[in-house]
């Protein structure tokens, strides 16, 4: 699967030079030059536990998880079939408010009841069998916005995974007949069998 990741960041260095003059009666003359020192915000994103900040585009493995049927061999896909994979963020060693969007692109063109259907958003302190708020997925598209709280001492972001879904629909208007269902598992081959989805991240500094 080929992933993306691009991030952008906009910062301003700022240098100070100061001189003064003084006159009397005699002419004196004298010269000052201060150095201002101001440290960097800190921009360092964390998914799933890779660090994508040191270059412009990054590849990462997302694991997907298929929920188990007695019918189906378990980690395998067939009609009906549904599972998610998770996008794990960590913005701890972030220090800007700062958007981020997440693209979502099914890459199996010939089948398109496989689909991306919704997602959550899992806090730092979530545990499996906690109740998960499920969310509606507008164009495969995932955005958001962290907003860093100056008025919070040492404060830091908490890290959070985003959970996508995914399955392959049989229903009421589902595109594929049973035959085209048939059709297209039989035709792939053992270089061609998985469910590719492609999920392009950017993270950008909110100005």
């Amino acid at each position: 699967m080929a992933r993306k990741f691009k991030i952008l960041i906009l910062i301003f260095s700022l240098s100070l030079t100061l001189s003064f003059m003084s006159n009397t009666y005699s002419r004196y003359v004298a010269d000052a030059t201060g150095n201002l020192e101001v440290l960097f915000a800190k921009w360092q994103i964390l998914v799933n536990d890779s660090d994508i900040t040191n270059q412009t585009s990054s590849s990462i493995e997302l694991t997907p998880v298929v929920e188990e049927n007695e019918n189906v061999a378990s980690g395998k896909i067939a009609p009906a079939s549904k599972g998610y994979f998770d996008i794990a963020i960590n913005p701890e060693n972030v220090e800007v408010s700062f958007e981020y969007e997440i693209k979502l692109d099914v890459l199996n063109e010939n089948m398109p009841d496989l689909m991306i259907t919704k997602y959550s958003i899992l806090d730092s302190d979530y545990v499996v069998g906690d109740e998960i708020e499920i969310l509606t997925l507008n164009d495969n598209v995932i955005q958001g916005t962290l907003t860093y709280d100056n008025d919070t001492e040492g404060f830091s972001y908490e890290p959070f995974t985003i959970r996508v879904y995914f399955e392959w629909y049989e229903g009421e208007n589902e595109t594929m007949d049973d035959t085209a269902d048939t059709a297209v598992v039989t035709s792939l081959t053992e270089e061609n069998n998985t469910l590719d989805i492609e999920a392009s991240i950017q993270f950008k500094q909110k100005i």
